[in-house]
């Protein structure tokens, strides 16, 4: 595996055509740390992305739990097929992880939500090639840029 050095010294800024471009094209958006539990935030985005947005939703966690009827994964890196986004409900601190498995997955994208902030991860995806959104949520994005279905 290379190791990618950047500099992570600027503070990423999210474009807006690339955010309307995730929510307007449709994909396979793989939602990490979503569980069955409907009081987690999650599990109403997901399912926002899947019924206002008209993606395909895959769960990630490590229950592997079967959500909105979508089959879910232990893992990343167990996710069979291409991967358009990965929508990363983690914290902060272990959003790097994350991104660096979306990068090895050959993903084209990520969505940390709002609240999830990692600048190094955020440029090692840019410099990977990846599309990053960083710190927003498509449950906001979409109503504001008119984009959603319901």
């Amino acid at each position: 595996m290379a190791v990618v050095v950047v500099d992570a010294g600027m503070a990423h800024v999210n474009d807006p055509a690339v955010i309307e471009r995730l929510l307007t094209t449709h994909g396979r958006w793989v939602v990490v740390g979503l569980s069955q539990n409907p009081r987690r935030v999650a599990h109403g985005v997901a399912h926002f992305v899947q019924q206002g947005l008209g993606m395909t939703i895959v769960p990630v966690h490590p229950r592997a739990d079967v959500v909105h009827g979508e089959t879910g994964y232990a893992t990343l890196a167990d996710v069979p097929g291409p991967i358009d986004v990965v929508d990363v409900f983690v914290r902060s601190d272990l959003a790097g992880a994350v991104v660096d498995q979306a990068i090895e997955v050959g993903a084209k994208a990520v969505w940390l939500q709002l609240g999830v902030v990692d600048e190094e991860a955020a440029a090692r995806a840019e410099a990977a090639g990846l599309d990053v959104v960083m710190d927003t949520c498509p449950a906001i994005e979409a109503p504001r840029l008119g984009v959603a279905r319901m």
